[in-house]
C-alpha cells in the first residue's frame, strides 16, 4: 500500500460523501428551501477526488510507486466518479428554477453505463480466448470522459450560457463512438488470433 494508493483509496471513499451530499441538495430543492451549503460541498468533494487523481499520478511517477494495485485502483476510482456524478445527476434535479438544467435525461447515463459494460465484459472474452488485452486508448474515448466532466460541471455550477441539452449531446456522441471504436478493436485483436472469422457461405 503505497502513499499513490493511499491516495487512490481516500479518493474512492469521497464517492460515497459526494453522492450523499448530491442527494440532499436535491431533495432540498424539492422541499423548496435549497441548502446551498450542501451543494457547495458536493461541488468541494468532486472537485478534491478531481484533483487528487493527478495527485497521485504524479506521486506515483516521482517516487517510483508504480504497482499493480495502484493500476487497478486508478481506473477504478476514475470511472467510479465519473458514474457516480452522472447517474447522481440523473436522479438529482439541482435547479430551482429549471428542471432542464437540474438533472440529466435519462437516456445518458444508460448510454455510459452499458458502453463501459461492453468494454468490460469485451476485456473479459479477449483474456478469456487470448490470453491478453491490449488496450489502446483512442483520443475519442479521451474526449467523451472530458465532455463527461464538463457535463457534470455544467449541472453542479448550474451554468446557462449553452443549453445543457447540448453538453449532454456532444458528450453522448462521442461516448457512442469511442465505444464503437473500441468494440471495433476488440474485432481485430481476436481475428488477429485466429477466434474470430466472417465467413459468408
Amino acid at each position: 500500500m503505497t502513499t499513490a494508493n493511499k491516495i487512490t483509496v481516500v479518493r474512492i471513499l469521497m464517492i460515497p460523501l459526494f453522492v450523499t451530499m448530491a442527494i440532499y441538495y436535491g431533495q432540498s430543492i424539492q422541499r423548496g428551501a435549497p441548502l446551498e451549503w450542501q451543494r457547495f460541498t458536493a461541488i468541494a468533494i468532486f472537485l478534491l477526488a478531481a484533483v487528487s487523481d493527478g495527485l497521485d499520478g504524479y506521486v506515483a511517477r516521482r517516487y517510483n510507486q508504480r504497482s499493480s494495485l495502484g493500476v487497478i485502483l486508478d481506473p477504478l476510482a476514475d470511472k467510479g466518479l465519473l458514474l457516480s456524478g452522472i447517474i447522481t445527476l440523473s436522479i438529482s434535479n439541482w435547479s430551482e428554477s429549471d428542471s432542464d438544467y437540474g438533472r440529466f435525461p435519462a437516456w445518458f447515463p444508460v448510454l455510459v453505463i452499458t458502453r463501459d459494460a461492453v468494454i468490460l465484459v469485451g476485456a473479459a472474452v479477449l483474456h478469456l480466448l487470448n490470453g491478453k488485452v491490449q488496450v489502446k486508448p483512442s483520443w475519442t474515448g479521451k474526449v467523451a470522459t472530458v465532455l463527461q466532466m464538463i457535463a457534470i460541471a455544467w449541472v453542479m455550477l448550474q451554468l446557462h450560457f449553452l443549453p445543457l441539452f447540448f453538453v449532454v449531446i456532444c458528450a453522448g456522441v462521442f461516448t457512442f463512438i469511442s465505444g464503437v471504436i473500441y468494440v471495433m478493436e476488440g474485432i481485430r485483436q481476436l481475428q488477429a488470433e485466429g477466434h474470430a472469422h466472417a465467413k459468408l457461405d
